[in-house]
């Protein structure tokens, strides 16, 4: 009966690390194995596990104390009640990590970060709201309404990958907490049937909706700066009081400043920590290089079938992709104006002078080149 007293401490204190281990950036592969099946098993069924564990532990208690130095089996039991409150309490995603408990937006006369911080935008039936990054890499998601949308803007920095969504789920709103990450990218958990989400493509990747996909939202990553010369009526996130001190207040993290091994920047080009482009038009994606945008400020290309155009601002930061209107159709850039023939439009794809229609935007995202080609292993580049 003792050894089901020390069986049952082992047992509890394996799952409650392994638990976590699976979820968390932790040391070793953690993130690198297929183990998203697995951690979703251990999370699913973890009471049945601690119930089973706990009878172990009560049935063999008497027999583990009734020794001359009773004190040793409170030496095994203490480190397990250690483990149980730190992997419960201080190292899941849920602990570390809170949404802003409060939304407030600054108007272009009001907004402070001044205007190269830089910002995920939503556009949205005459609303422009824009989410910066040094806050939401923090808060991993705001949930928010834009021109009566419903909106969820996500970010995971060991990505750099923003996405905003639609917190939709079999045709209802849903609500979502950050459970983990797997492949070093943000997961989140919804309510009602507590699928796993991932945050880079919106996909289901565990629990019953396995294989759903979450609506994406057009969005689009540019400096302060632009975002009001593009939306003069846009207002900016302010930052949420209760989580100030979790800021990036330096901006290191979006300026490829940071010093940390999750989430800093290689500065050569298609290393691991190296920043692309990232688009994908139906089941064909393409990765840019950063490096070749900031020399070329544009790119005339194709993905698939569909012509595209992808420009980066004078700012070194705003950045669009649109779909050309043919593959004839060459675009050139000129002080953040795009231009082809006689067509001119702005940085937001709107026809300058003319009546015509403006560019389609395509979504594309700035991202680490691991995490793009993790998650999208048939891109080309």
């Amino acid at each position: 009966m003792k050894k089901l007293f020390y069986f049952g401490l082992l047992g509890l204190g394996l799952l409650e690390i392994l638990k976590v281990y699976f979820i968390m950036p932790m040391p070793g592969i953690s993130q690198q194995i297929e183990s998203i099946d697995v951690a979703y098993f251990i999370h699913t069924y973890r009471w049945y596990f601690r119930i089973a564990f706990g009878i172990m532990i009560l049935a063999g208690a008497t027999s583990a104390f009734r020794i001359k130095r009773s004190w040793l089996p409170m030496l095994p039991l203490l480190v397990v009640v250690v483990i149980v409150y730190y992997f419960n309490f201080k190292m899941t995603a849920e602990a570390i990590f809170h949404e802003p408990e409060k939304l407030a937006f600054h108007s272009k006369g009001e907004y402070l970060l001044g205007d190269t911080s830089l910002l995920i935008a939503v556009a949205y039936k005459g609303e422009a709201k824009a989410y910066p990054v040094r806050y939401i890499v923090y808060h991993h998601q705001v949930r928010d309404t834009v021109g009566g949308k419903p909106v969820m803007v996500t970010y995971c920095s060991v990505c750099r990958s923003g996405r905003v969504f639609e917190p939709v789920v079999n045709g209802k709103p849903e609500n979502f907490r950050l459970v983990g990450m797997d492949h070093f990218n943000a997961m989140f958990e919804d309510t009602s049937t507590k699928s796993w989400w991932r945050q880079a493509t919106g996909e289901a990747v565990a629990g019953p909706l396995k294989g759903s996909v979450l609506p994406e939202i057009e969005s689009i990553q540019v400096s302060a700066g632009k975002f009001f010369l593009m939306y003069p009526f846009g207002v900016i996130m302010q930052a949420d009081q209760s989580s100030t001190r979790y800021y990036d207040s330096l901006a290191r993290f979006e300026r490829g400043k940071g010093k940390s091994k999750l989430t800093g920047t290689d500065s050569l080009s298609w290393k691991e920590k190296s920043w692309v482009i990232g688009i994908q038009i139906d089941n064909t994606s393409k990765a840019y290089d950063w490096n070749e945008l900031k020399e070329k400020r544009i790119v005339n290309d194709k993905i698939g079938d569909v012509p595209i155009v992808l420009v980066l601002s004078e700012d070194n930061q705003s950045f669009a992709a649109f779909e050309r209107p043919s593959e004839s159709e060459i675009f050139s850039i000129q002080q953040d104006t795009l231009r082809s023939g006689n067509a001119v439009y702005d940085f937001a794809g709107k026809r300058l002078a003319s009546e015509a229609e403006s560019l389609k935007r395509i979504n594309a995202y700035q991202e680490f080149w691991h995490s793009w080609r993790t998650f999208h292993p048939e891109t080309e580049r």
